[in-house]
């Protein structure tokens, strides 16, 4: 759980960005990845992480500026990447503005569940990462370079003057 707000800025920057990093690696063409027809794709998968921002953050009162669940999945890679930009700025902006630390143990109706708000701010940033290692593999199937994260990606590690790891 997310117990100030200045943690929430500190970890939402950091996992903002590295969402960031991969949506940035996105082709119009990758979008329709997927590993099997009954899947998401990586376009939905991408816009899933777009369009949750404002509307699990929008149950605790925040108005927060990004597409909506109900908006058209893009066929452009960009606006995919210039909605999540819009949303991660938004949700940050709007917490730092409205909210205090006291107010995180504030509770809201979450999906027929109580939840304080630290944890809804807890859930958004690992919504990201568990979607984010799900890209990843959709990327690689499309054939599009991936960026480290946590560590240097595969074609990452000769930069570090080092062999990927063996397979």
């Amino acid at each position: 759980m997310i117990h100030t707000i200045a943690e929430f800025e500190k970890y939402w920057k950091h996992e903002s960005e590295a969402t960031r990093k991969l949506l940035e690696q996105l082709t119009d063409k990758s979008l329709s990845q997927a590993v099997a027809p009954q899947d998401r794709t990586l376009g939905r998968m991408a816009w899933h992480l777009v369009t949750t921002i404002p509307e699990m953050a929008g149950r605790t009162g925040l108005c927060i500026a990004g597409p909506k669940h109900s908006d058209h999945l893009p066929t452009k890679a960009a606006a995919i990447l210039l909605g999540y930009n819009l949303a991660a700025q938004s949700v940050l902006d709007q917490v730092k503005a409205n909210w205090k630390d006291s107010t995180l143990d504030q509770e809201d109706d979450m999906y027929g569940e109580r939840w304080k708000r630290g944890e809804t701010l807890m859930a958004l940033i690992t919504h990201q990462i568990h979607h984010r290692g799900q890209m990843t593999v959709l990327m690689r199937q499309a054939g599009l370079k991936v960026p480290g994260v946590y560590g240097p990606a595969r074609e990452e590690w000769t930069a570090y003057g080092m062999a990927a790891p063996e397979v």
